[in-house]
């Protein structure tokens, strides 16, 4: 029987990742879950990321903590507000406050340690450069970067041992087909949560941009948000 191959999933316990780590497991792999504690307001989704994880069986799940909030300079991270009702072609416009500079930089790098320290060739992130707030590291361009790095900055990649690949399966698709692919697979969105600005007993505002591109998913795949439904997030 052969093995399955490792792979890292970073897993925030959304509803791009979870729909990410779902696909990661139907090809096969055995799932390695990495989550980040980075400071964010919405820490309801570490939670979420717990859940999913227990979900798709994956083999470990490792949270690492690095404190961007020491940084500020987001919505997500700082005392600033979080915009809400903005139209579809406000999102797109420019780099909104909820960016967090080079997040996802960092996750990657982290992502990067554990597979080269359990010997994994395979890192899957959630990314999507169609349906998103305009984040400069959701490109495709930034992916292909920082998988030539990888090669360049670790041992495996240095002494030939391991060709890592970046694996962005979302990364050319709206949020209604991300939607139909998850539901396809089985998973259950109500265990997800989108939310940058949940109220104290976690539920959804319902009008900032993850809310907003969350329900645009859900009525482009005619489907009922289970979270929503169920007075999650």
């Amino acid at each position: 029987m052969t093995e399955a191959k490792k792979a890292v999933i970073l897993l925030s316990g959304g509803l791009d990742s979870a729909t990410c780590a779902a696909i990661a497991r139907s090809e096969g792999f055995e799932l390695y879950a990495l989550s980040v504690d980075y400071g964010q307001r919405h820490k309801y989704e570490l939670e979420a990321a717990r859940r999913v994880g227990q979900a798709l069986a994956v083999r470990q799940h490792t949270v690492v903590a690095v404190d961007l909030a020491s940084f500020g300079g987001s919505a997500l991270t700082a005392e600033i507000d979080v915009p809400k009702d903005r139209s579809a072609d406000t999102m797109e416009s420019g780099i909104p406050v909820t960016y967090v500079p080079a997040r996802n930089t960092v996750l990657l790098a982290l992502a990067l340690s554990y597979a080269e320290t359990i010997s994994a060739a395979d890192i899957f992130i959630g990314v999507n450069a169609v349906d998103y707030s305009g984040y400069p590291d959701c490109r495709p361009e930034f992916i292909e970067a920082f998988g030539r790095l990888a090669l360049l900055a670790t041992k495996a990649g240095v002494e030939g041992r391991t060709k890592l690949s970046i694996h962005t399966p979302l990364i050319e698709l709206t949020k209604g087909e991300i939607v139909r692919r998850g539901l396809a697979l089985g998973l259950d969105y109500g265990m997800t949560h989108s939310c940058y600005d949940p109220g104290t007993d976690g539920r959804p505002c319902r009008r900032c941009d993850a809310c907003v591109l969350r329900r645009k998913g859900f009525e482009e795949a005619g489907a009922i948000d289970p979270a929503l439904r169920d007075g999650g997030s």
